[in-house]
């Protein structure tokens, strides 16, 4: 990554509850979408595309599914693409470069859907947060999981720059982490849960 290029993402926090997250969801949003636009923007000018990121509860991102898609429900991630791209290049007949910057567009993550995932999962909620915010970027940037093959491509995608991150395989077999583990991450998850309702 380039030292002198401008930061490409502005963090809304907009659930006070996220601050009480073990980790710094701001600073790990900020890797994820950098990571993500380094490794899949084929397209130069989209690798300093500015992208916007709502750290919101279940309540807000359940509007704004409702809102856009019809669907009354809470959900862990939802993107709002502004280019028209395919695969990370414009779409055909689309422009072909921007001067300057330019806005990719905005994801949204629903904090007590991220955490109960991470929960049930047993992983840490910093790294569900960075594949969540990876899914959403890769969706700004065209590709979706509609059909097999592009659920292929997403997670082959996720696992490299996830692995740029350090972050563990998220589609691997769940053998490697232990049953002491997994109670350890839920007991963690439920005592974050609590002083998450006290906020």
């Amino acid at each position: 990554m380039d030292g002198d290029r401008p930061e490409p993402v502005s963090v809304t926090i907009g659930a006070a509850r996220w601050r009480a997250v073990p980790d710094d969801a701001p600073a790990l949003c900020r890797q994820a979408v950098r990571a993500a636009l380094d490794r899949a923007t084929p397209v130069p000018w989209l690798a300093t595309a500015e992208v916007g990121v709502l750290l919101g509860d279940d309540r807000t991102i359940r509007q704004l599914n409702a809102r856009h898609r019809d669907q009354d429900r809470a959900t862990n991630v939802l993107a709002f693409p502004l280019l028209d791209l395919d695969h990370g290049r414009p779409a055909a007949g689309s422009a072909q470069g921007l001067p300057g910057p330019v806005l990719l567009g905005d994801i949204a993550l629903a904090l007590e859907t991220v955490c109960r995932e991470a929960g049930t999962a047993g992983k840490p909620v910093g790294h569900h947060l960075c594949h969540l915010v990876v899914h959403g970027i890769l969706h700004l940037l065209g590709f979706d999981h509609q059909d097999d093959a592009g659920a292929r491509t997403m997670e082959g995608l996720e696992r490299a720059i996830l692995a740029d991150l350090q972050i563990p395989d998220p589609y691997a077999p769940d053998s490697e982490v232990s049953d002491s583990d997994v109670e350890a991450i839920a007991a963690r998850s439920r005592g974050d849960q609590r002083a998450w309702e006290a906020v």
